[in-house]
């Protein structure tokens, strides 16, 4: 027997460590594309000094306007460098004369993760710009209370250091394109020129809606419901990864796309998205949500596209273990992530989820059960907060296992965190922070092994 599993085991490993060697070989050539790109926009040795782009982005949007403002900047002819602000520290802006930044707001104020590091070293210490000119564009949404709060944050903080605003604050919501035409207008001041090229974004296409399943029939929370969709007709699959989303216009609501984290991969031959049903004040179904989970019929055309989420990928991490933790819909990008490492002998995972009731609400439950008999999910914990006479939530499963939460970081674990921005990131952020210290954290955040995908 042990003989005969021997040649099946090797090839189990050999396959693995190819699939190892693509996603780094993968990452590498994002890098250093990232790289080339820089590289091509830095001035020439001896020239004038560069305006500093500055990004601090969660998604991505943040990044791609400031790779779009850097490239119009450069091709006007002014030298540039590009850079995310979570790579600086607060000292870094000392030397530097201008800069353009471009400030996403996580859910009500907060910074991206990655610009946290940066932020705090900001608040404790006492930084002088009186050099530096800057413009902010402040990128959010109106739906949240603190509509740009950290830009409006950045921005305050900017001043108080003795920086002088080149032009007021431009506040973005979502994609808003007047506000998006005005920081352009203020660019092509700032290099001289009234003919910058306009920025481009992939297009949304007609996605056919090919199958659509209710998940949670009779749960005592709102609808969750599993959707396939097959590519516009004669085009092949986008070549997204795991934890890349897309953004879904609808018809009524132009330029405010609802965005969605991808639950499947191409290698499944269809886009797989887990929607939640929401409800307007007055009982009605919101309009995207209703539409995905009611309105559109398998055939009808879905406008979406694809969009790259550098931070949620798995980038430097595809060899190590895996704390996966989320709630509700949030499922979807654990669940790309682990169909990436199944069958390839990848370290081994551990799934935290938080849902309400498990007669109704254990979505993909045959699915992870296969996985933790293949090994993939070397643990699964759920909580089922409607089935306790006390509410009992994921974050409070990984407070339980807090000695294994440290045993599992100290052999080099990353944890993804898909879900609830509302309740679940920050409680389990707080649950973090008790459990293995604020400086551990922010390592962990520096060292990309700590990424959110929340909402």
């Amino acid at each position: 027997m042990i003989a005969g599993r021997l040649p099946l085991a090797i090839a189990l490993i050999a396959l693995y460590l190819l699939l190892c060697a693509a996603v780094a070989w993968r990452h590498r050539r994002h890098l250093q594309a990232q790289a080339r790109t820089a590289a091509q926009l830095l001035p020439a040795a001896g020239g004038s000094a560069p305006m500093l782009v500055l990004h601090a982005s969660q998604t991505g949007q943040a990044e791609e306007f400031a790779l779009q403002t850097a490239r119009a900047l450069h091709l006007a002819g002014q030298p540039v460098r590009l850079a995310a602000l979570g790579s600086l520290r607060p000292d870094d802006l000392r030397g530097a004369t201008h800069a353009l930044l471009i400030a996403s707001t996580y859910g009500e104020g907060d910074p991206p993760d990655a610009a946290t590091p940066f932020w705090r070293a900001a608040l404790d210490g006492n930084t002088d710009l009186s050099g530096l000119r800057y413009g902010l564009l402040a990128l959010g949404d109106r739906s949240y209370q603190q509509f740009c709060g950290f830009g409006q944050a950045l921005d305050d903080w900017l001043r108080r250091s003795g920086a002088n605003p080149l032009f007021e604050r431009i506040d973005v919501d979502r994609s808003d394109a007047a506000a998006l035409d005005h920081w352009r207008h203020q660019l092509s001041h700032l290099a001289g020129t009234a003919d910058l090229p306009a920025w481009e974004e992939a297009p949304f296409e007609p996605w056919p809606l090919a199958a659509r399943q209710h998940l949670n029939p009779g749960s005592a929370g709102g609808g969750v419901f599993h959707l396939e969709l097959t590519p516009p007709p004669g085009q092949p699959l986008p070549d997204w990864q795991a934890g890349d989303l897309v953004q879904v216009q609808h018809a009524d609501e132009p330029g405010q796309p609802r965005e969605y984290t991808i639950a499947s991969l191409p290698a499944d031959g269809l886009l797989h998205l887990m929607v939640r049903q929401t409800r307007r004040e007055d009982g009605r179904p919101g309009l995207a949500s209703g539409w995905l989970t009611h309105d559109a019929q398998p055939g009808d055309a879905i406008a979406l596209r694809v969009r790259s989420h550098a931070s949620f990928r798995i980038g430097d991490n595809a060899q190590r273990p895996l704390i996966l933790i989320g709630n509700g819909t949030g499922l979807a990008g654990l669940r790309a992530h682990l169909k990436a490492r199944a069958g390839a002998g990848a370290p081994p995972a551990w799934l935290l989820y938080g849902e309400r009731q498990a007669a109704h609400d254990a979505h993909y439950d045959a699915e992870l059960q296969a996985w933790v008999a293949q090994g993939l999910l070397a643990r699964l914990d759920r909580a089922y907060s409607r089935d306790a006479p006390q509410p009992r939530y994921v974050q409070h499963l990984l407070a339980e296992q807090a000695a294994l939460l440290r045993d599992w970081i100290a052999r080099d674990a990353a944890l993804y965190v898909c879900g609830s921005l509302q309740g679940m990131a920050g409680a389990v952020d707080a649950v973090l922070r008790e459990t293995l210290g604020d400086s551990a954290v922010d390592h962990l955040i520096a060292q990309g092994r700590y990424r959110r995908d929340v909402y």
